[in-house]
């Protein structure tokens, strides 16, 4: 009688969502032929051995950790390798969100691109990655576009600089976005001319408001927007949730479900019960909870699937077809509505 933990799990899960979403882990890949080790993960600064890595590489390192991340993983590739092959290869397989390459050059940014977006779109994994000048147009590539960022008595490109916003967004709750977060240690930045229009075009940019460094607005490279991409698939929070869920719930159905409940219609309502109480213990910080945040059997997809074997089902009403499980498969469909942070202000005064 198992089933009904995940009722336990998912309930777990929901409300520790935004406890976990602020210890993400930051992936490096770093060139150094210091060591001969391919990997090292380190959970705290502490951890880390100046030995091991170039005085550059040691303070990438660093920087990802002022942002607070669980875990910061680096693969290790010799200064001479041509490409990131064998770095991709090993992090294809290890948990991690957030994935940057300090001193990538700009030919080998499309690579990268490219990869993340395979992984996300056909692997359907979470990945995401920092990326300087890259104009990917996807979710899951964030394009960081500033210059000249001033540290004590170091000059940070936009390449240089992308460990500390991977360690940043890794960090960060899922309950506040990036917009205006602020970089206390910098005294100053190359400052862009036109940055309504750098965030628009997807860039994710510093300012200088006078007093402090900032980041402009917490969106990613996706500019061009779809039916099934909308608008709020360009706000790096917004990506986090779905991420979020996505994780929770299949790490949830393979671990207790897959091979150990029969594929019964009674089995399935347990498993929606289940996914349902989830997404209601994340509503107020994650989904917004005027919204009929569910999920159930997707009917058409199911009745597709006994229709593809040849079996009539002209005769059957929804609730026939919902009782009526097909094979090994479950067909869950739903709606969700995600909550951005408050960023914008518009006040009308009259005297």
């Amino acid at each position: 009688m198992p089933l009904p933990t995940i009722n336990i799990t998912f309930s777990s899960l929901a409300v520790s969502a935004i406890q976990r979403s602020q210890r993400g882990v930051v992936a490096l890949i770093l060139k150094d032929s210091t060591g001969t080790f391919d990997t090292k993960e380190y959970t705290s600064v502490s951890d880390v051995q100046s030995s091991d890595w170039t005085a550059d590489n040691l303070r990438y390192i660093k920087d990802a950790f002022l942002g607070v991340p669980s875990k910061v993983i680096v693969e290790r590739l010799a200064t001479a390798a041509t490409n990131y092959n064998a770095a991709l290869t090993r992090l294809s397989v290890k948990k991690w969100n957030y994935l940057a390459i300090p001193g990538i050059a700009t030919a080998d940014v499309t690579a990268i691109s490219t990869q993340v977006k395979t992984w996300r779109d056909a692997n359907k994994k979470t990945f995401k990655a920092v990326l300087p000048e890259a104009s990917a147009d996807h979710e899951g590539v964030i394009n960081f576009a500033t210059s000249g960022i001033k540290v004590e008595s170091n000059t940070y490109s936009a390449s240089q600089y992308t460990a500390r916003i991977a360690g940043i967004l890794a960090g960060l709750a899922l309950n506040r976005s990036a917009t205006y977060y602020v970089l206390s240690e910098v005294s100053g930045i190359t400052e862009s001319a036109t940055p309504d229009a750098d965030v628009d075009a997807g860039k994710l940019i510093l300012i200088n408001d006078g007093e402090k460094i900032k980041i402009a607005r917490g969106v990613n490279s996706l500019t061009t927007t779809t039916t099934s991409k909308g608008a709020d698939w360009k706000k790096i929070k917004v990506i986090e949730g779905h991420d979020l869920i996505q994780e929770d719930i299949t790490r949830t159905f393979e671990n207790d479900y897959v091979g150990k409940v029969v594929n019964s219609y009674d089995n399935q309502s347990l498993l929606i019960a289940a996914v349902n109480a989830y997404l209601k213990g994340l509503e107020g910080d994650v989904l917004d909870p005027s919204a009929n945040n569910s999920v159930g059997v997707d009917i058409n997809a199911q009745r597709l699937a006994w229709q593809g074997i040849g079996t009539d089902t002209s005769t059957w009403d929804d609730q026939k077809v919902k009782e009526m499980s097909f094979q090994s498969k479950v067909f869950l469909s739903g709606n969700l509505k995600f909550l951005d942070a408050v960023e914008d202000l518009t006040m009308a005064i009259s005297v």
